[in-house]
């Protein structure tokens, strides 16, 4: 037998196996194969933390450029804030309250409505932070954010001999959740019981069991990035995809750590986050280089019944719950049913209709937007074949 002849054999059909591996992932993205990436704004120094509201549309930061930015469909890129004093990531709180990492004075921050800032952070353990970096809101009002130590303001130095992961209560405490050599994005999955922050130079995604709402624990390696360039922002979808930009791409890891596909941008540019928006939460921003980006429609998944069929009827607890004005209901049939779902005020009248729709067997996500109601106390109720459930979710504007 000639060697040379069998090892080529043997690398050639290793290379064939990986192929065939690769396609099989691909084949199971939730990505729109005709989806395209469409640049919506441009001209920004370092665009980065998009977010969405409904009613005032994608806001996000220019760290360099020190300002806040947004954009609309009617009228494309606007100054929002200036100066900003360099925020970064961008959320809001549950009373729709804008929340930053403000890297130019070391904090966390709240804007207020009258126009002034509130510190919600700026020190631990009676020593600056280096530059908050991105963060999340969890549904019972708790700030999660990281802390990296790239971006301290020039002429200054870093305090802390740490880089963390920090949690603010509802209360306004502050505690140090765990260390990690560079953390940056951050995201929960859709129920709140893992926590994902990504190690950026080392482009790692870890997890972590989220304990008593309040800490974390039984931390584990969830996906290693196979690129160079530093993992950035990270976004999560309604089926627990996490979405983290890194390098020219918006990359698709399922919960189970697998790679589902990529969102590719121009070679040129470095992805550096993300955001989910528009009316129904399904048109994915993505900020990179000195642009913005947006791709719609993008996930397939949502909606899609499940192969392993449910055994019951199951109305699950909306997420977030409080919320303002978007959440999310999922459910499960074990048949082909009619599905309604409706919602009633406290004295029972009905408000709105989520869902009226023939549905086959599996599981279902069904996003529901009360922007046109005011806060207070709602009830959904799901009627499918016999079976029919009621739960309770709170509006907060």
């Amino acid at each position: 037998m000639n060697f040379r002849i069998s090892f080529s054999r043997i690398i050639i059909s290793c290379i064939i196996c990986l192929m065939l591996i690769h396609s099989q992932l691909m084949s199971q993205s939730p990505l729109d194969p005709n989806a395209e990436v469409e640049v919506i704004a441009t001209g920004i120094q370092q665009p980065e933390g998009p977010v969405w509201k409904d009613g005032l549309g994608l806001l996000f930061s220019d760290i360099k450029g020190n300002k806040i930015y947004k954009w609309t469909d009617e009228n494309g890129k606007e100054v929002y804030l200036n100066p900003s004093d360099s925020t970064n990531g961008l959320t809001y709180d549950l009373q729709g309250r804008l929340v930053a990492g403000q890297m130019g004075l070391r904090r966390i921050v709240r804007f207020e409505e009258d126009g002034s800032q509130t510190s919600l952070a700026n020190r631990y353990d009676g020593k600056r932070f280096s530059s908050p970096n991105d963060l999340v809101v969890k549904s019972d009002g708790s700030i999660f954010f990281t802390d990296p130590d790239f971006n301290i303001p020039p002429g200054q130095h870093k305090e802390l001999s740490f880089n963390g992961i920090y949690r603010i209560s509802p209360s306004g405490k502050l505690q140090l959740l765990t260390t990690l050599a560079l953390p940056n994005g951050i995201c929960f999955s859709p129920d709140e019981l893992k926590l994902y922050v990504n190690d950026s130079q080392a482009h790692k995604i870890y997890v972590w069991d989220v304990v008593d709402d309040s800490t974390i624990a039984n931390k584990k390696l969830l996906y290693t990035i196979p690129t160079f360039g530093y993992a950035d922002g990270m976004k999560i979808d309604d089926d627990g995809n996490i979405y983290c930009t890194c390098s020219s791409a918006v990359w698709v890891v399922s919960p189970s750590g697998e790679l589902l596909g990529k969102i590719n941008l121009p070679a040129n540019v470095s992805a550096s986050n993300c955001a989910w928006g528009e009316a129904d939460n399904k048109t994915l921003f993505i900020t990179a280089g000195t642009s913005v980006y947006k791709v719609r429609p993008l996930v397939t998944s949502v909606g899609k019944h499940n192969s392993n069929l449910p055994d019951g009827f199951e109305l699950l607890q909306n997420y977030p719950n409080p919320f303002n004005p978007s959440t999310n209901i999922a459910y499960t049939i074990p048949n082909d049913s009619k599905v309604i779902i409706k919602v009633y005020d406290v004295i029972g009248t009905e408000v709105a209709m989520i869902e009226n729709s023939e549905r086959t067997a599996g599981t279902y996500n069904v996003r529901f937007n009360a922007k046109q109601l005011a806060s207070g106390v709602y009830y959904y109720r799901l009627l499918a074949h016999n079976y029919s459930a009621t739960k309770k979710f709170i509006l907060m504007k």
